[in-house]
């Protein structure tokens, strides 16, 4: 599952944040980590959870002090892994969100079942080529900027 979390997250913090500056492509790895890093659990584990992406914020605030340029870049990482919990459902576990502060979160599974998988999928596709659209990346320069530098620029 990789367009139902990278696309929507890039579309979810344009929308939200509208900055051509912001890296979109370190958003859309951020809202891939959570699965990553909890894929050898196999189930939803620390990585779902709102302490790890404060966390992530932390060492990524802690490490950047007087490298203004890198946290700008760096900070869309956690937006990206904050995206991945609201598309998860993880929201509304609070068990799991708050952990460890209100006990385990049990053992969710990390991947829903494949009908469900197809559609999420289907949705991304339909997030991904709304952004192709909607950033003009079908002409080889616009594309070109996105890759090498993240930014995006509405038509």
């Amino acid at each position: 599952m990789v367009l139902w979390y990278a696309a929507p997250a890039i579309l979810g913090a344009w929308v939200v944040l509208r900055d051509p500056r912001f890296d979109y492509r370190l958003a859309a790895v951020g809202a891939l980590v959570p699965d990553i890093l909890d894929a050898p659990l196999g189930h939803r584990a620390y990585a779902h959870t709102l302490l790890f992406a404060v966390g992530l914020l932390g060492v990524i605030m802690g490490a950047t002090v007087r490298r203004k340029s890198l946290r700008s870049r760096l900070l869309a990482l956690p937006v990206g892994l904050l995206l991945h919990l609201v598309l998860h459902g993880v929201v509304g576990r609070s068990a799991l969100l708050y952990w460890p502060f209100l006990g385990d979160w049990g053992r969710l599974p990390l991947v829903a079942r494949p009908g469900v998988l197809l559609v999420q999928e289907a949705i991304g596709l339909a997030f991904a080529a709304r952004i192709w659209s909607q950033f003009g990346l079908a002409d080889a320069a616009r594309r070109a900027v996105f890759l090498r530098t993240g930014r995006l620029d509405p038509c």
